[in-house]
């Protein structure tokens, strides 16, 4: 008996559901890996181009171990009938998505699979210590709220961590299609020097996991929500590529001794959860308000603001300094992600469909179901989305979390040598005090790109309306 293991957003050996089931069941295994150009972004993004490293490092490190990872490119049925015709596969194993294109995806392969190739078809959800629908309320409906969600969760214990030992003599390691390799080589391709920098695969993704746990865990509740100390863990990167399994993360996690630290960081691991599971019962949710009635908010969406916010232009220094990192990094702390949410969908009024979009473009760590539903959070539209007269003073936010300016001078450079006084608000220097200091606003910054009380009383009035 032939199978084969369809590789997706779980690129590891390691505690990977799917390959595990296969290994067990099967006398012979194929390792594939398909390239679908209706997933490719139109232009090869940070975001792309960090996932696409990934799927190259993957494969590499398989060839060091004598483990072939067949590229397949183009039209999915088209690609595993000509998978078919080569090899004379009965089975094949891989690890589902609940929510999103890659539901649909897996809906639509697995009746292909079965009424086309005659292929048996083994599922199971490997992404989530909880799947979309482990966790519901007691008459079967999903939560609308956190909290009491968490509280279940915090009830069901995951899976544990499986090890196990791949055999050598089940894998097949012809490479079926070497013509394909130039598309994955394509896709990696990047201008960004951070990027070229990343270090990627299951070893590095393991190697975070323990900095994290031995040198900023215990401060985590303290630090986690200034940018300058950069006290994330930064394994939500190698999550949504299945570099590491999520039960691997929380299983370091749990066995620490209690804190309040290890507390909220599992919390953290739980929105996880949560939004997957908003996501699977909000398939629409990318393009569709889930409060359905704010689909009709009268949106500003101004293409020069919205420009100017895309590239840290706005005369805020922590919006810019935030959006600037995201343009060079393809990261942005988790606090910023919320502040320049609201600046733009509330302040400039643009669509926050449009900041979720820029977002899946940019972030290395994207994640369509937290992304989504952390947007329609900030912009009130969504499941337990904070209340529309809710909005982020960029200034206050500014100061109480970058008090000294460090992270705002890293990325916004113009500004080093304003002392703390002025590194919040340069727009409020006066022309005595910008001579002072050599620096003129127009010339050396930009000057406000809008006035943020007038702008959250035209948001409050808009909101209102709906």
């Amino acid at each position: 008996m032939t199978s084969v293991v369809w590789f997706r957003k779980d690129l590891r050996l390691a505690d990977n559901k799917a390959l595990i089931n296969a290994s067990q069941t099967t006398e012979r295994l194929l390792f594939v890996f398909h390239i679908n150009p209706k997933q490719l972004l139109d232009k090869n993004s940070l975001n792309q181009a960090a996932f696409f490293k990934a799927v190259s490092n993957f494969r590499e490190e398989l060839i060091k171990q004598g483990i072939t990872l067949n590229i397949l490119y183009g039209d999915l049925e088209t690609s595993f009938k000509k998978l078919k015709a080569k090899v004379a596969f009965t089975d094949i194993y891989f690890n589902v998505a609940e929510q999103g294109f890659g539901k649909e995806r897996d809906d639509t392969m697995r009746q292909f699979f079965i009424k086309e190739l005659d292929v048996r078809v083994h599922l199971t959800q490997d992404g989530y210590l909880h799947g979309a629908q482990d966790i519901l309320k007691k008459d079967g409906h999903p939560y609308q709220k956190f909290t009491p969600y968490f509280s279940r969760w915090q009830g069901k214990v995951p899976q544990p961590v499986i090890t196990y030992k791949l055999s050598q003599q089940q894998l097949i390691k012809t490479d079926y299609f070497p013509m394909n390799l130039p598309y994955l080589e394509a896709l990696t391709k990047t201008k960004n020097s951070a990027i070229e920098q990343l270090a990627f695969g299951h070893t590095q993704a393991l190697v975070r996991l323990t900095d994290f746990i031995q040198n900023q865990l215990a401060d985590y509740v303290k630090n986690r929500e200034i940018p300058y100390l950069d006290a994330s863990s930064h394994l939500s990167r190698f999550l949504r590529t299945g570099e590491i399994s999520i039960r691997e993360v929380y299983q370091k996690i749990a066995e620490l001794p209690a804190s309040e630290s290890k507390d909220a960081f599992i919390r953290q691991l739980a929105w996880r959860d949560f939004y997957n599971m908003v996501a699977a019962n909000h398939p629409q949710a990318k393009t569709v308000s889930i409060k359905a009635r704010f689909d009709q908010l009268a949106w500003e969406n101004d293409a020069d603001a919205f420009s100017r916010w895309k590239n840290g232009t706005t005369g805020f220094p922590l919006i810019d300094a935030a959006m600037r990192e995201l343009k060079t990094t393809g990261f942005m702390h988790n606090r910023l992600r919320m502040v320049v949410a609201s600046f733009l969908t509330k302040d400039l009024l643009i669509d926050w469909r449009f900041g979720e979009q820029y977002f899946q473009e940019q972030l290395i760590d994207y994640d369509s179901a937290n992304n989504i539903g952390n947007w329609q959070w900030v912009a009130s539209t969504g499941v337990d989305s904070m209340p529309y007269f809710r909005i982020f003073n960029p200034l206050s936010q500014s100061k109480k979390y970058d008090a000294q300016g460090i992270y705002i001078k890293r990325y916004v450079r113009e500004l080093n040598e304003l002392p703390v006084e002025f590194i919040h608000w340069p727009a409020g220097m006066t022309t005595a005090e910008q001579k002072k200091y050599n620096f003129d606003l127009k010339n050396d910054y930009f000057l406000p790109i809008i006035d943020h009380n007038f702008a959250r009383k035209r948001a409050l009035d808009v909101y209102k309306k709906v």
